[in-house]
């Protein structure tokens, strides 16, 4: 055992190729990954293995060569970029005597960095508590259990035990904050239904230039560089269309290759926003030499925030880095289906804006309603949306209403507010019939 170091940025980097798991792209990723964290890379190890050791991840012969350049070159911690089991973590560092973080700690450690709202710092330390809650055991000298002999004997456990119940405690802390933070945000977007303002959300890969193109769209100021996870904080600003109502675009948080677990159940309630736009701008690196996989890790995270039934308009950015000219892409219905574009030079950006307004307008529907005087409560629903065109009573007291809102507000009608079929004279047929 030793006393972990509480500091150092010296570190040696490894990296295994897992057979049919790992890609090479995935090497330059990591290690701006650790340049991004303020890692100074003394040495890089790399290798191939069939499956991970169950011991240390890697094997014998590569564990006593990262030890080797530990002590060769004085690193304070070795950087792995993989996942690694609270008994991989703590038998690599027993056995290499210095600090060890696999790749989920880095990526938490770089958003606890970047994190500057209230929100984000919650969601970024209720990570944290999350992970570091199953490494406490034998992770420090004081915390071990009891020894014999004497001059050896003392509480063990005990320290431990309370070093549980503190995490337990502010975990339970950090929940209820942000529950009362959600509240907000769910009273935010009540009242952009309210004014029916459709939400455009902006969505990609970590360093695709979501920022950027935020910035161009909206003339805001929010900070963009050319680094992983630049902007870790959601924004929202309004969007001017052309010939269509304005819209409220979002800006959130990149997302990544095998992104940690601990950061998509933090970030859920950050990433409602995304579920519940009306449109996804998907920005794309146009000129990252593997655009497909890319593409495909961000579906993967959608499908796990459930945001894959949310429409898409691909914006392939960075075209100023290729030969590709800006252009607006069909599908096979006439639908604008890709833009592509330079945001940083802003070609192109005029095509994204005709698109999105062209997306949102096929998204609204205008239909006719017969409603019985029971219905009052989705007839003032109607009336909250500012959605009633117009309104005349039936001789039997019913009300016949012209309306026009988004296709999202119909599924909440039926879903939420009890619509249904046979008071529908046209327009609002039901999304599930």
């Amino acid at each position: 055992m030793f006393e972990r170091p509480r500091g150092g940025e010296r570190a040696v980097l490894v990296h295994l190729l897992l057979d049919g798991l790992e890609g090479e792209q995935d090497l330059g990723e990591f290690q701006a990954l650790a340049a991004s964290a303020g890692a100074e890379r003394v040495a890089l190890i790399t290798g191939r293995r069939q499956a991970p050791d169950p011991r240390w991840f890697v094997g014998s012969g590569k564990a006593e060569e990262i030890r080797a350049a530990i002590q060769r070159h004085g690193a304070e911690l070795a950087i792995f970029d993989h996942a690694l089991s609270p008994g991989q973590e703590r038998n690599l560092e027993a056995f290499l005597q210095c600090r060890v973080v696999d790749r989920t700690g880095l990526i938490l450690d770089i958003f606890a960095q970047r994190a500057r709202s209230f929100e984000g710092k919650l969601q970024v330390e209720l990570a944290q508590l999350r992970h570091w809650s199953t490494r406490l055991v034998r992770g420090w000298t004081h915390l071990e259990r009891q020894r014999g002999g004497i001059g050896m004997r003392g509480p063990g456990e005990t320290q431990l035990e309370t070093d549980r119940r503190l995490l337990a405690d502010r975990i339970r802390q950090i929940r209820l904050r942000l529950e009362r933070v959600e509240r907000q945000r769910e009273q935010g977007r009540r009242a952009r239904r309210k004014a029916d303002l459709p939400t455009v959300s902006v969505v990609g890969y970590t360093n695709a230039g979501k920022s950027t193109l935020f910035n161009a769209l909206t003339r805001a100021e929010v900070y963009a560089a050319d680094q992983l996870f630049a902007t870790l904080d959601p924004t929202l600003r309004r969007l001017e269309l052309p010939g269509a109502e304005p819209a409220v675009l979002a800006d959130t948080v990149g997302f990544i290759n095998h992104l940690p677990h601990e950061l998509v159940a933090a970030f859920r309630s950050t990433l409602q926003e995304t579920c519940e736009a009306g449109l996804l701008l998907h920005v794309i690196d146009a000129s990252h030499p593997d655009r497909n996989a890319v593409i495909d890790q961000v579906e993967t995270v959608l499908g796990e925030i459930g945001a894959l039934s949310v429409p898409r308009l691909q914006v392939f950015n960075k075209i100023d880095l290729t030969a590709e000219p800006a252009r607006l892409e069909r599908d096979g219905e006439g639908r604008a289906r890709a833009v592509w574009l330079s945001a940083a030079t802003g070609a192109g950006l005029d095509l994204l804006a005709a698109a999105v307004a062209e997306r949102l307008r096929g998204d609204a529907l205008h239909g006719w309603l017969c409603l019985p005087p029971s219905a009052s409560r989705l007839r003032a629903r109607l009336f909250s949306w500012g959605a009633v065109v117009a309104e005349q009573n039936g001789p039997a007291g019913e009300w016949l209403i012209e309306a026009r809102t988004s296709r999202g507000n119909v599924e909440l009608l039926y879903r939420r507010y009890g619509l249904r079929t046979e008071w529908v004279r046209s327009g609002f047929e039901s999304p599930t019939a």
